[in-house]
């Protein structure tokens, strides 16, 4: 019996929580992010499909994502009074939002003035 020293093979942890993808929609606060995650449920009488959104303030601990981005969330503990999640990373990051990028769409900017000049 000593001879057999076999261990056990490690097997992934199962999440505590269910997990979930949306779009980071506010980042003003620190280490916290408002996601709202979209579905479509049909309505019960037409049969309409309805856009519906559910709000879930997450815990972002390293500050990683911004406002557009697409993040996944696990449900986990009350953290707070409004969280309930964390941010287990980020899917996609979203288009940055330079001054090029906003050329000619700030009116009064600079930069818009200088293009209708050309």
């Amino acid at each position: 019996m000593a001879d057999t020293t076999t261990k056990p093979t490690a097997t992934p942890a199962a999440p505590n929580g269910r997990l979930v993808t949306g779009i980071v929609t506010s980042d003003k606060t620190t280490k916290t992010r408002r996601v709202e995650i979209v579905r479509l449920v049909r309505h019960a009488k037409y049969g309409k499909f309805i856009k519906q959104r559910t709000v879930c303030y997450t815990h972002d601990e390293k500050n990683e994502s911004h406002l557009g981005d697409t993040v996944e969330i696990q449900e986990s503990r009350p953290l707070s009074r409004l969280k309930r999640w964390i941010l287990v990373r980020v899917v996609t990051k979203a288009p940055s939002r330079t001054v090029a990028n906003l050329e000619g769409a700030v009116a009064g900017s600079e930069l818009a003035s200088g293009a209708a000049a050309k």
